[in-house]
C-alpha cells in the first residue's frame, strides 16, 4: 500500500483522457438497428466475394497453381 492515493489519481486522470462515449443516442430501435447491421454485413459480403472472384482471376492466370506460382 505504499502507493496509496496514487492509484486514485491516475484512474481519474485516465477517465479524463478519454473521449466521452456517444453510446446508442443514434435514434433506432434495436430492430432499426438490427436491420441497419444486417444491410451493412450483407454489402461487406457482396464487396468482399466480387473482389475475390475478380481478384482470382487477376492473379491466377492459365497454368497457375496455388499463389499464383506455374508448376
Amino acid at each position: 500500500m505504499t502507493r496509496g492515493d496514487q492509484r486514485e489519481r491516475d484512474r481519474q486522470r485516465a477517465q479524463a483522457r478519454r473521449p466521452v462515449a456517444k453510446g446508442r443516442d443514434d435514434g433506432l430501435t434495436p430492430e432499426q438497428r438490427r436491420e441497419r447491421d444486417a444491410k451493412a454485413l450483407q454489402e461487406k459480403a457482396a464487396r468482399k466475394a466480387a473482389q475475390a472472384a475478380g481478384g482470382a482471376d487477376a492473379k491466377g492466370g492459365k497454368g497457375a497453381g496455388k499463389n499464383g506460382v506455374k508448376k
